[in-house]
């Protein structure tokens, strides 16, 4: 956030000086003009005329000063005007050595930080899916970097500082720079199911391990992404009109969930791992804190084996390796998560 407070100073302060150093050669030659209008008693195109060729230099070839109060002010004019025209010339030109050198520090800071990138996302597009993916991500506090190939989509994200690659997220070069092999998860979001599907294959080549999420445009693509290494299909369109339909069929039902989504009822969603040395590992459910100090629901259990228990009894034993579909409150859902480390965003 100082990063992006700064570069947004620097941008100001720029343009101030480009206004300053534009308005001081304009009122120096209107300055000039008039002078030589009033003196010399021409025209306002001639004034304004032989005032631009004083500052500029060029010499009387075709429009000299004719009277000697004339030349006393061209003389008077050449010394004050062409100053303030050179050092407003001046000004523009050092601030253009400066954006470059910012431009250019900029970049080999985003570079060096993406160096060292690990345990990260990368979100290949920015378009409106993109953006949200995001936005939520900056929300959960997550590192991540964002391929986009039209550098107008990204360019507030820039402003703010963030890591962006401008370039096509179906090039392996590009991956590589996102360095994909090191990064967490993947969503592919671009705008073309065929785009998505290269981004996934090539993703999945370069990081066996990753989460990959996909976005699909058509339904037909799903099972095309999966077998490209997806873990996740998600498509907008479907999800969108099975959400209407609950919301059509089932209002109340459809009021809960969005609430949950919004979070106007304080609750969140979380995955817990019960790592071998966890409190947690070789206990049953009833004899933890989960929902008698915590006030927390387990949804379910997803075994390490792959075995998934829904709304699992007081009576199971939960193992190492488990991973634990939470819902509660966000203060207490914080308190278990301390002990791994993690932190969720209200």
């Amino acid at each position: 956030m100082q990063r992006s407070r700064l570069a947004t100073n620097f941008l100001r302060l720029t343009r101030q000086i480009w206004l300053l150093a534009a308005l001081t050669i304009l009122l120096t030659i209107l300055f000039g003009a008039i002078g030589f209008a009033l003196i010399e008693n021409l025209s306002l195109i001639d004034a304004v005329y032989l005032a631009t060729q004083t500052v500029v230099t060029v010499g009387y070839g075709d429009l000299p000063p004719k009277s000697e109060a004339g030349r006393i002010f061209a003389t008077v004019f050449m010394l004050v005007g062409g100053g303030a025209v050179v050092y407003a010339l001046s000004m523009l030109a050092q601030e253009l050595v400066q954006s470059g050198i910012v431009v250019a520090l900029s970049q080999q800071r985003r570079k060096h930080n993406m160096s060292k990138l690990q345990n990260h996302f990368i979100v290949c597009g920015a378009g409106r899916v993109g953006a949200r993916i995001i936005k939520e991500l900056k929300k959960q506090n997550c590192e991540f970097v964002v391929l986009e190939a039209d550098e107008k989509k990204v360019a507030p994200l820039i402003e703010a500082g963030e890591m962006v690659i401008v370039g096509d997220a179906t090039l392996e070069e590009n991956l590589k720079r996102a360095r994909v092999s090191s990064a967490r998860g993947l969503a592919a979001c671009l705008p073309d199911d065929a785009d998505n599907v290269y981004v996934v294959l090539t993703a999945r080549d370069l990081n066996k391990e990753m989460h990959i999420v996909a976005r699909a445009i058509e339904e037909q693509a799903e099972p095309k992404l999966i077998r490209a290494g997806a873990n996740r299909v998600v498509a907008p369109t479907i999800i969108g009109s099975l959400s209407m339909a609950r919301a059509l069929i089932k209002p109340a039902i459809a009021d809960f969930m969005d609430s949950i989504v919004a979070e106007e009822m304080d609750l969140v969603f979380e995955d817990f791992l019960i790592e071998p040395s966890s409190v947690y590992a070789g206990k049953k459910l009833k004899d933890t804190n989960l929902r008698t100090e915590l006030d927390l629901v387990v949804i379910a259990i997803r075994r390490g084996s792959g075995e998934r228990i829904f709304h699992p009894s007081g009576e199971t034993e939960i193992e190492a390796g488990d991973l634990l579909i939470l819902i509660g409150r966000a203060e207490t859902m914080q308190k278990l998560l301390q002990q791994t480390g993690k932190t969720i965003s209200k």
